[in-house]
């Protein structure tokens, strides 16, 4: 029996929202319609799907796997639908991006201002997606183009039939409060900074999986958010690694560059196989915009 499609976009909705209820809300049904659904496709494929709980909703093992299925499937009728309306000299009229946070805050909104200055008629949208989660709502076309990133030490997610490529290396600077005993020196080795406080992630978090990778560090304050990492370090509680992206007129911090080979933060573009005229307008307007 060939799986109903529609139910596989439930599970597919579900699988990224979260929850049921959630879910249910983006999609403007009820719960309980989507729980019907839900259960006439674990039906259909004779095994549990989804684990409910109060928390929301979890995969079992072939969830997941009809969910990296049911992605790519989504993809291509959405993909169909857009070469139809393509082939009838229709250009596509929205773009959805997912980037993290700090590409959202310094890459993004100059390009998609110019990208709409271009392209007048067209609708664009962003949201914030942190590392590694994204890739499957571009294989299911729910975003047209994701930026993400890669910190040392942190594997990059298989990309399953979708494109990747470079949009800048981003190198991590050292950063000091401006009163530090170590402000006025140039080049700064790790050694001298064995008795710091040092202001990172949490445990897990790339940037903390980079910042362990240098050695044995005392991490005293944990943030996703490197403007409260920099609002730590100019209130002079530790010292920090920040891409240099957030680090234009910055001037209540000390900059320096590590001693030896500083890390990088690799900035990537996730996008279909064959992007649309418009996303493609967007990479070439991003990638003049790296520093």
């Amino acid at each position: 029996m060939a799986l109903d499609a529609e139910r596989v976009r439930v599970f597919v909705e579900v699988a990224h929202a979260g929850s049921i209820a959630a879910a249910a809300a983006r999609m403007g049904f009820t719960p309980s319609a989507l729980s019907q659904q839900l259960a006439k496709l674990e039906r259909e494929v004779g095994v549990p799907l989804l684990e409910r709980g109060r928390a929301g909703t979890r995969l079992t093992g072939p969830g997941q796997v009809l969910l990296e299925h049911g992605e790519r499937v989504l993809g291509e009728l959405r993909a169909a639908e857009e070469a139809v309306r393509a082939a009838a000299g229709a250009e596509p009229q929205r773009i959805a991006v997912g980037a993290f946070s700090t590409a959202a805050r310094t890459l993004l909104p100059r390009a998609l201002a110019a990208l709409k200055e271009g392209r007048p008629g067209i609708r664009t949208s962003l949201v914030d997606i942190e590392p590694p989660e994204g890739y499957g709502l571009v294989a299911a076309r729910e975003l047209d183009l994701l930026v993400t990133h890669r910190y040392p030490g942190v594997s990059l997610p298989a990309v399953r039939g979708l494109r990747r490529g470079l949009l800048l290396r981003d190198p991590l600077r050292l950063v000091l409060p401006r009163g530090h005993r170590l402000a006025t020196v140039p080049e700064i080795a790790l050694a001298d900074l064995g008795d710091e406080d040092w202001v990172s992630g949490a445990p897990g978090v790339p940037n903390r999986v980079c910042l362990e990778s240098l050695g044995q560090l005392r991490v005293a304050y944990e943030t996703r958010d490197y403007e409260v990492t920099l609002a730590l370090v100019e209130a002079g509680l530790g010292v920090s690694l920040v891409p240099a992206t957030m680090l234009a007129g910055r001037r209540a911090v000390v900059v320096r560059d590590l001693h030896g080979s500083a890390p990088v933060r690799e900035v990537y573009a996730v996008h279909p196989p064959r992007p649309s005229a418009p996303v493609v307008d967007l990479l070439n307007r991003l990638r003049p915009t790296a520093p």
